[in-house]
């Protein structure tokens, strides 16, 4: 690998005028670049620069375009006082709990042109790749927060270190449909190697947008030392002197020297590519794009790593895809945190102990989620003490877990195991505030559960239903107090999905709708408010998904077809591969559900039910991919498949424009306030991705909208500059 000098990464972004992007930071919160100088123990000047946007931790510093060009100008007066031989070092670290969280977001939705998005690019390398050109080493103090940019800060600086209390360290950009465009791309793999900046920039963004720890970021190699919170920036300026001074030896494993380009790097390549078209398919641009940097990272200078960092980011900030992931972004980051509809949180009754009326797995992973977020006594009933006992023991099993991966301590871990019971005797639920059901999902089962424990508890506590799609209100037709009643649907795996349809009915009480919404924030929740309509918001738009794709199959397409057309879509998984995540029975049940609620819309074969039976119905692909029916699948659908196949044209113009349609009818019932309310539970809910926005910024763009119903869901269509 050539040599990049110190002197010429940057030199390319010297005779480029910034100006236009002034324009982006009239209401821009400047984060301020404090320096004071720090004299050493040796005796040592460090110039250290405390990025400060003065709002507190709740507002991160965030890196515009006018703190970037303060910032440059900043590093510019540093390096004159370095060749002046003022000072020996520089050092940045940002106010308390945050360095920084990267580019302003809400200044790159407004760049207005590609030219202007390949200036923020360049504005950046030029000012972040400063910091290794001063004439004396640059150190970064990641004292909290560190995202995108963030890091870009202290992988453009010469040496890092991280206080272990950090709240996280991460490269996010590509969860967002972008990529680390201020030289993450090319200094990361050149750091710690390409399979773990693989990880960092693609694989932790796809995964639910991981974050590293940062023992996690100083154990991959990007951070140089680790110090403890109660003392970290006099360790860290400490250690810094031991550097300078030639007593502290930095060693890195994944140097350039020892990194192995010729066969480990395009070998790593090849299988994140493989990976990713295997788990994503090839529609989403920002892990490929990202990919292809990495890839050349490989080789040539920094200069040259800078630049294609440019160009790309310029191409994507101006796509489709961003455009739909910030609107996704901020219905995530801003209305999710502020449900539509939920009553005042002064109503809510005080939950100091929980009901689960069975202790099934549904039942156990709710007991488990109440008593690890609430920290109140857990109560789990069932039929007999041996179910109950099978309950408890799961629920005490994935406590030890976590206090074997260290997320517990054990004084902790004992505390959850005391607050759970269980018991065959209802008559403990006396004193529950809150009890929600997790049985048969039939409505007399649920109704006879009900009628029984709301003989027991208080008049005033809440009972929840965690039903899929069943009717709330006849659910709760029997109760003499219907108005305690609140739907309180989850989404599998409840540990793992943000999202809780909160569905009120006609008589649900404010009191009890107010509790459910304080329940789920506590629960660290999202939740949305829903009327009580079949199916509610999530299950009602997949079960249109599913019901096209069995369509399909029926006339006579094969599986594997059906799942290819898809594909523009950009769902994490195909219908049928989504089907058997789900379950086949709980598939075929809520098809059942929606075709009796609307016959003429949706679709549902009696085969259903016959393919739950098995043990097995599809079978797939080392990544996961449904490619057909298993033979005793077959079996069951054989004498009942046409001769009359669809294209993937037809297929996936159905899927639009059924949702399409059932977006807008939804809308015109009231089942939710707003459409972001449906791309809300479709993004948390279903996994849906944020380069579609949800659904419908992708159904106006596909104009589907239009066909449907002669008009688009926004104003205008949410699409790129260059779209």
């Amino acid at each position: 690998m050539s040599a990049q000098t110190t002197t010429d990464a940057t030199a390319q972004y010297d005779d480029i005028d910034f100006a236009p992007l002034g324009a982006l930071a009239d209401d821009e919160i400047i984060t301020h670049a404090r320096v004071r100088d720090v004299r050493l123990p040796s005796g040592r000047v460090l110039a250290l620069i405390t990025l400060d946007n003065g709002r507190d931790h709740t507002r991160p510093n965030t890196l515009g375009p006018a703190t970037m060009i303060a910032l440059g100008e900043t590093l510019e007066t540093l390096k004159a006082r370095a060749d002046a031989g003022e000072i020996e070092a520089v050092a940045i670290t940002g106010k308390q709990y945050i360095l920084a969280a990267g580019a302003d977001l809400s200044d790159i939705t407004k760049v207005g042109s590609r030219d202007n998005a390949r200036l923020i690019a360049q504005l950046g390398h030029k000012v972040l790749g400063r910091l290794g050109e001063l004439g004396v080493p640059s150190f970064a103090f990641v004292n909290g927060l560190a995202l995108g940019g963030g890091l870009e800060i202290a992988l453009n600086s010469t040496y890092r270190t991280v206080d272990a209390s950090a709240a996280a360290v991460a490269l996010p950009e590509v969860f967002l449909g972008i990529i680390p465009g201020w030289g993450g791309a090319y200094l990361l793999p050149n750091l710690i190697g390409i399979e773990n900046a693989l990880e960092v920039v693609i694989s932790n963004p796809l995964k639910q947008n991981r974050m590293l720890r940062p023992q996690q970021a100083f154990d991959l190699g990007i951070m140089d030392a680790i110090f403890p919170a109660a003392s970290y920036l006099e360790d860290s300026l400490r250690w810094a002197d031991g550097v300078l001074g030639g007593r502290v030896t930095v060693e890195r494993p994944h140097t350039p020297g020892r990194i192995e380009r010729s066969v480990k790097w395009p070998v790593a390549i090849k299988m994140a590519r493989g990976m990713l078209e295997s788990k994503i398919g090839t529609i989403p641009r920002s892990p490929y794009v990202a990919l292809d940097l990495l890839e050349r990272a490989k080789s040539g200078t920094k200069a040259e790593g800078f630049a294609r960092e440019d160009e790309a980011l310029a191409d994507l900030v101006t796509g489709d895809q961003f455009a739909a992931s910030m609107y996704a972004f901020d219905l995530v980051q801003k209305r999710a945190k502020r449900p539509v509809g939920a009553p005042d949180k002064d109503l809510a009754r005080k939950v100091t102990k929980v009901g689960i009326i069975g202790a099934g797995l549904m039942a156990s992973q709710f007991a488990l989620l109440f008593v690890r977020k609430l920290q109140v006594p857990v109560l789990i009933t069932d039929l007999d003490q041996a179910r109950v006992d099978k309950g408890v023991a799961y629920i005490h099993d994935e406590i030890g877990k976590l206090e074997a991966k260290g997320r517990l301590d054990a004084d902790a871990a004992n505390r959850l195991r005391a607050l759970v019971t269980g018991t065959t005797d209802k008559g403990l639920y006396a004193d529950c505030d809150f009890v929600i059901e997790a049985v048969f999902e039939e409505v007399g089962v649920k109704q006879s559960v009900f009628g029984e424990i709301e003989k027991i508890i208080a008049e005033d506590a809440i009972l929840a239903t965690n039903t899929s799609s069943l009717s709330v209100a006849e659910i709760g037709a029997r109760l003499e107090h219907p108005e305690r009643l609140v739907g309180f649907h989850f989404f599998n795996p409840v540990a793992v999905m943000p999202l809780i349809e909160i569905v009120r009915t006609d008589k649900t009480a404010d009191a009890a709708l107010s509790t459910a919404f304080v329940v789920a924030r506590g629960l660290g929740k999202n939740a949305v408010l829903t009327a009580d309509t079949p199916g509610f918001v999530v299950n009602r738009l997949l079960a249109m998904v599913m019901g096209e794709a069995a369509r399909a199959v029926y006339e006579g397409t094969p599986v594997a077809e059906v799942e290819h057309a898809f594909a523009p879509l950009g769902l994490p998984m195909g219908p049928f591969q989504l089907i058997d995540l789900v379950g086949w029975k709980v598939a075929a049940h809520v098809q059942d559900t929606m075709v009796r609620a609307f016959p003429e819309r949706f679709y549902a074969n009696e085969n259903f039910h016959a393919l739950a039976q098995l043990p097995e119905v599809v079978q797939k692909d080392k990544g996961g991919r449904v490619t057909g029916f298993t033979k005793p699948a077959e079996k069951v659908l054989k004498g009942s498949v046409g001769t009359d196949p669809a294209s993937a044209e037809t297929i996936l113009r159905r899927v639009q424009d059924g949702l399409a349609r059932e977006m807008r009818i939804m809308l015109d019932e009231g089942v939710v306030p707003a459409v972001e309310d449906i791309d809300l539970c479709l993004i948390l809910g279903a996994g849906w991705p944020f380069i579609d926005g949800g659904a419908s910024p992708y159904l106006d763009r596909e104009g589907a909208s239009q066909r449907v119903f002669g008009d688009s869901f926004h104003h205008p269509v949410i699409r790129g500059i260059g779209g």
